[in-house]
């Protein structure tokens, strides 16, 4: 099996298609990078930006270039010796536009004599034989559907008729209630659907890939490029959402030949990656919230909470508390459907009604740690959860003592119907109630509140550190890292730079206390938030911010949300965002904290970047995060990137004529060239992980490890932690660490002589090294490797 020494993560759409993808990989061979990361190429909703809305799997999307497209890119690709992996969508389709997906247009058309009806999951006695579509501005609205052109018309909307239902003289409400379909108000979504979604969002569909015939058709196209040799490794979407993960897992590696495989799997603290699933890790979240939290400064954390609990005027809540509350709210509201779907899964000799089989279910699902119980390994937590549940709500005892024998059952039988769908609900209700809600409501440290990471844990130590690295090394050695993604909530160097409050409590506390009096916001935790956004990506156009206020206000869902807006509050969050423009003191106040955070900030971005690179595992650079990217949450971390303009940066910093300053972002753009260059030409300095610790009174501000493998032959990483305290102590002074061999800097071309040498001496260009031993090296690659321009 051919496995990447890194990725690079390229978002395609209309605007930037599989042939400008091809065209950037020169780049990225110049850059060191070893496989193309492609966002989803099959064919999507028309005008999709992210291609996550898959409506026709069976051909590459012609908007992103279509196969003629990944031709060329593979081809650009397999002459520059780099490999290409891509994501895939097995979960759910797109079905916004119906007639854009033939699978859905039969369902809709045919009903359950579709030879597609088996293909999405659809309760069709909950809706009398009729899949319910939430499109209406309310039920009424039957009134105002036209027919034209032998369909059934909704404004732009168009559903097809089914055979001999339409005849002269009838209404078009009267023919709609002859079709396979039952159009309703969109308010209705929340509490009576009977189809399985993509968390709750109606215009994505469960596929059922579990079914041998659909997962062939919906894979025949995949399976080509890998028969044609134009792929080498798939990321596979969402897996909790499936059936059977493992079982899909087990059938797509058989069908591409025991390729690379990724998934996109959410482990919480102290999860493992289940050792039966068959692939080499997950996306690399669990990765990210380990390097975040080394980086932190735990002795500001009292400062921080005090902040967080002055702007709140009380305690910060019990963080188990809140999103038990936010994954109930989820579970009454906007996912109700599923849960009462869920309940009308019960046995029917029972005496209690749907409802309180919801309110049963719900409560379990609420008492979730992780997002999903793979059973049997996870039985013990789905035990654990229904005694919390049962303890929490006696009310309920009863009904969970009588559900759990049942959600211990996922076998294929339909007996086991109920267990294997909770399974595939409770990852929805785990992302829809922390991600996108508690995470905009816990936010003391915007840092913290990151996919896959525990914000309770406010940092961790070096020692700590190294341990979860050698765990990571001996468990999932391929699995992937990452900083950012199209996911992320916050980019990594605007995490980078907030992580810098932790070190200043007192600075931030001043701060958001000035900005609440000079542009107050009636929501303390919400300012917090909000604020910490602004320093992080400041300067940031005025737009970027009032999206991304308007949408951390709706998502968190305390003083306006998306289904009932408040507009008086979000024009005073408008006014707000305004302030930092247009206020003279609060926009001085705001330059003013960003001068004083950026040195520190672009410090651990630096860190970050190269500890990322170098740690176990396969490091993936998000697209353009090669130099600073401040972006927020999507969309705005998918926007554009220059790849020409980075192309003549590398080129000028390899020529040595533009200079690597540490202040600059042309010094991130030479951490991620030089440690991706290493690593593809020289993987075997990268074959084990050793802690390596300084000495000397600033000590504790160094992380650093070699990759040595055993031999005494491994690349050594070193990275300033808590920068702006070892400022504050004098800098590194007498501190050093000891060299076994003689070995060079990547980053500057300097050599340093083995035996104790001082860290200031080594960090005196950077706040990072990487140390390759100047002992002769076979490349084990055909990765261009330029000598290292010296600074």
């Amino acid at each position: 099996m051919r496995v990447p020494s890194s990725t690079y993560r390229l978002q395609l759409n209309a605007d930037f298609t599989l042939v400008d993808a091809a065209n950037t990989v020169p780049y990225l061979k110049l850059l060191g990078v070893d496989w193309v990361y492609l966002s989803p190429i099959l064919t999507a909703e028309k005008g999709s930006t992210h291609g996550y809305d898959v409506t026709d799997t069976s051909t590459i999307d012609a908007d992103r270039g279509g196969p003629e497209g990944l031709m060329a890119l593979s081809q650009a690709a397999r002459e520059a010796g780099l490999g290409v992996l891509v994501d895939i969508v097995p979960n759910h389709m797109g079905v916004a536009t119906p007639k854009a997906n033939p699978l859905w247009w039969s369902l809709l058309k045919e009903g359950q004599d579709s030879p597609w009806a088996s293909a999405f999951d659809v309760d069709w006695a909950a809706g009398a034989g009729r899949i319910r579509i939430p499109i209406l501005e309310d039920d009424q609205d039957v009134e105002v559907l036209e027919i034209k052109d032998g369909e059934l018309c909704y404004y732009e909307h168009r559903f097809p008729l089914a055979q001999g239902t339409f005849s002269e003289g009838q209404t078009a409400a009267q023919v709609h209630d002859r079709q396979h379909y039952e159009l309703i108000g969109w308010r209705r979504a929340d509490f009576d659907l009977n189809y399985r979604r993509f968390f709750a969002v109606n215009s994505l569909a469960g596929l059922r890939v579990e079914d041998p015939e659909i997962f062939a058709q919906s894979h025949q196209e995949i399976l080509r490029w890998f028969d044609d040799d134009l792929v080498d490794g798939l990321r596979i979407d969402h897996p909790d959402g499936l059936a059977d993960p493992e079982g899909y897992l087990h059938r797509l590696r058989q069908g591409i030949g025991g390729r690379y495989v990724l998934v996109e799997k959410i482990l919480e603290p102290g999860e493992d990656l289940l050792q039966s699933f068959d692939c080499e890790g997950t996306t690399g979240y669990d990765a990210l919230a380990d390097l975040d939290r080394v980086l932190i400064d735990n002795t500001g954390q009292p400062g921080i909470n005090a902040v967080s609990a002055t702007l709140r005027g009380g305690p910060i809540p019990d963080y188990e508390e809140t999103i038990h509350g936010t994954k109930r709210r989820v579970t009454d509201g906007i996912l109700h459907s599923e849960m009462l779907r869920l309940a009308r899964l019960v046995p029917e000799n029972t005496r209690l009604g749907v409802e309180h089989w919801a309110d049963a279910l719900s409560e379990i699902i609420a008492c979730f740690p992780i997002y999903r119980t793979y059973l049997p390994e996870g039985a013990q937590i789905l035990q654990a959860a229904c005694a919390e549940a049962a303890r929490r709500r006696p009310d309920l005892q009863d009904a969970v003592g009588i559900l759990l024998p049942l959600l211990l059952e996922v076998g294929p039988d339909h007996g086991a119907e109920l267990g294997r769908r909770f399974q595939q609900t409770s990852g929805m209700v785990m992302a829809k109630g922390v991600e996108d809600t508690a995470f905009f409501r816990h936010n003391r440290l915007g840092t913290l509140t990151e996919v896959g990471a525990d914000p309770t844990e406010f940092a961790i130590p070096p020692a700590e550190f190294h341990a979860r690295m050698r765990r990571r090394q001996e468990r999932i050695p391929l699995s992937m890292t990452t900083l950012s993604t199209h996911d992320t909530k916050r980019s990594e160097d605007t995490r980078a730079r907030i992580s810098v409050l932790a070190e200043l409590p007192a600075v931030w506390g001043q701060f958001v206390q000035r900005m609440q009096a000079l542009a107050p916001l009636p929501d303390g935790p919400l300012a917090n938030l909000l604020w910490q956004a602004i320093a992080g990506v400041w300067p940031a156009d005025r737009g970027r911010l009032h999206a991304y206020a308007e949408k951390a206000a709706r998502e968190a869902g305390k003083s306006t949300d998306w289904a009932h807006p408040k507009e008086s509050f979000e024009e005073r969050l408008a006014e707000v965002v305004d302030a930092a423009f247009d206020n003279p003191q609060a926009h001085r106040e705001l330059e003013t904290l960003v001068a004083l955070l950026e040195p520190y900030g672009a410090s651990n971005s630096l860190s970050a970047k190269i500890v990322q690179l170098t740690m176990p595992g396969v490091p993936d650079v998000y697209q353009g995060t090669e130099l600073w990217d401040r972006s927020l949450t999507d969309p705005d971390n998918r926007r554009p990137v220059d790849f020409r303009a980075r192309q003549r940066m590398l080129e000028q910093l390899d020529e040595g004529s533009l200079p690597a300053s540490a202040a600059g972002e042309q010094a991130k753009l030479l951490v991620t060239s030089r440690a991706l260059r290493l690593r593809r030409t020289y993987p075997q300095l990268f074959a084990g992980y050793t802690p390596v610790y300084a000495q000397g009174t600033a000590a504790k501000h160094l992380l650093a490890f070699s990759r040595d493998g055993g031999d005494g032959q491994g690349a050594l990483t070193l990275a300033t932690r808590l920068p702006h305290g070892l400022k504050q102590m004098g800098g590194w002074r007498e501190t050093y660490i000891r060299l076994a061999s003689n070995m060079s800097d990547e980053l500057t071309g300097r050599s340093f002589t083995a035996g104790e040498v001082p860290v200031g001496q080594i960090l005196s260009s950077h706040p990072v090294a990487l140390l390759k031993p100047e002992t002769h090296l076979e490349p084990l690659s055909s990765g261009l490797a330029p000598a290292a321009t010296p600074v």
